[in-house]
């Protein structure tokens, strides 16, 4: 079981809003969706580019490089160049604290 890491206040994040934070050295997105947080590697799995720099449009983040399309709640591919879905990480929120781990492979 991989350990949840404390990574920022619910106060950090307003609706709508998006971060980039790490966990483990590894780069993460942090996004609030209408109250409810979530986590992407924040690594675009067409080119490598950082996704968190690029609109978000609902659940939706674009990769500001070229364009590739995910959704934030589930990694999944919205539209090409992009092919392979993002890595996602569970969310906690325990005393108005954002704490994430990876998910388990199954």
């Amino acid at each position: 079981m991989r350990r949840f890491v404390k990574l920022a206040r619910t106060s950090d994040l307003a609706p709508g809003q998006k971060m980039r934070v790490e966990y483990e050295g590894i780069p993460v997105g942090l996004f609030n969706i209408e109250g409810t947080y979530y986590a992407i590697e924040d690594i675009c799995t067409h080119d490598g580019g950082p996704l968190v720099d690029g609109e978000l449009q609902g659940n939706v983040i674009a990769c500001p490089r070229h364009g590739a399309r995910f959704d934030v709640r589930t990694g999944r591919v919205c539209s090409l160049p992009a092919y392979r879905p993002v890595p996602t990480y569970q969310v906690r929120i325990e005393n108005g604290y954002v704490l994430i781990a990876p998910r388990e492979e199954t």
